[in-house]
């Protein structure tokens, strides 16, 4: 029977597709609240809070990390879900979950790591989170990875290429790859996590870009989404002029900018609920996507994004730090993939049981599996150089 305080078009968890190794139910928990603790006990998780965002672990103690964005992302995505009435434990497992993939170093590492395996079918780091929550982490006496139901799973694939979508549903017909061949959505509470993961880091990427004095506020006046709630909070507190009153300034205007937002997707997604008025799961993933920001929102926060591209992810210092760092990854992989004992011994013997391919994802789940202080250690240690830190 479906939960009565959910709606028609949520993930109910009674109704889930299950686990891919069957388990009895929890007594006191449903199924998406304990694949939420399975998610926050493992390894990779606690990675996260040494793994990049924008800046370095090194370059300061206050920028957000990749731990510190899923939190983020999992307070927003609970709040929207809340006021859908749909699965607030499910938008959580999956926002805390979406990043256990990443690799040190952030974008740049992903990009080094992808250039490297290119002859061997590259690297998605949504990809690679379900290959740590499938297969490698090891907590479970019987099985690998953490044996989460289909719908975190569905939720933590953000993204998937063609021909991996394609190897996924050899492995697992009609499982989480089947949509991408489908041309279906996902959930409602995977969509929403989407959208949470976007107003987040647009939302703290301002916050450390003006901490790290690489983005000023002068520059955010031609950014309209920005502007227009920090001339709202200045008329309202007229005494936080002043740079000595900046930073509190910056906070009310995020705080402004972040709750315009989410009110914008829960109009924006009840009106096109009610348009479309699907009565089930299934109805949501034949329609199109149904969460979203309104034209105008959306328009605001694609010009915001620009601006982060070009002023801060673009800063020569940025771009300096990210050259080092993919250069650490690139030399690290040619150095395991040469010499696999240099790896932890699980790796290592994956890498000498397989062939070339079976060598290289090996040595590509061992680097991902790193956070930035490890990765610079390990270079050094290999190669004698240090590149950052």
């Amino acid at each position: 029977m479906q939960n009565p305080f959910l709606a028609c078009y949520a993930c109910d968890p009674a109704l889930s597709r299950g686990r891919r190794y069957p388990e009895p139910a929890a007594p006191t928990r449903t199924d998406y609240q304990r694949d939420r603790d399975r998610i926050v006990h493992s390894s990779a998780f606690r990675r996260l809070v040494y793994k990049t965002q924008v800046f370095l672990n090194h370059e300061g103690d206050l920028f957000r990390t990749r731990l510190t964005h899923s939190l983020e992302v999992a307070q927003l995505g609970r709040s929207i879900a809340r006021s859908l009435r749909i699965n607030e434990d499910l938008v959580e497992a999956i926002s805390l979950a979406h990043d256990l993939g990443h690799t040190p170093f952030g974008h740049a590492g992903q990009d080094a790591l992808n250039g490297c395996m290119q002859a061997h079918g590259g690297f998605e780091h949504n990809l690679q989170s379900l290959r740590v929550v499938d297969h490698l982490e090891e907590r479970y006496p019987d099985y690998d990875g953490i044996n989460l139901t289909f719908e975190t799973r569905e939720g933590v694939l953000k993204h998937c290429s063609q021909a991996n979508a394609q190897r996924l549903e050899a492995q697992e017909p009609g499982g989480v790859g089947a949509r991408f061949l489908r041309k279906e959505q996902p959930s409602l509470e995977a969509q929403l996590c989407n959208l949470a993961d976007e107003i987040a880091y647009n939302a703290h990427d301002i916050d450390d870009g003006v901490r790290s004095g690489l983005v000023t506020l002068a520059q955010l006046a031609d950014v309209p989404l920005f502007e227009q709630y920090r001339r709202v909070a200045q008329a309202e507190h007229p005494h936080l002029a002043g740079a000595a009153m900046e930073r509190r300034l910056l906070y009310e205007t995020i705080r402004r900018m972040l709750s315009a937002q989410v009110y914008d997707v829960i109009d924006a997604t009840s009106a096109a609920l009610a348009s479309a008025a699907p009565r089930s799961v299934e109805e949501v993933r034949a329609a199109e996507a149904l969460v979203n920001f309104s034209a105008p929102m959306r328009a605001q926060s694609s010009e915001l994004k620009r601006f982060l591209f070009k002023n801060l992810y673009r800063h020569p210092q940025v771009v300096e730090t990210t050259g080092r760092a993919q250069r650490v990854v690139t030399e690290l992989f040619a150095a395991y993939e040469a010499e696999p004992r240099e790896m932890k011994a699980r790796f290592t013997r994956r890498a000498l049981e397989g062939e070339a391919s079976a060598r290289a994802r090996a040595v590509a789940d061992f680097i991902a599996g790193m956070t930035d202080r490890f990765a610079v250690r390990e270079h050094e240690r290999l190669t004698g150089l240090c590149l950052l830190g």
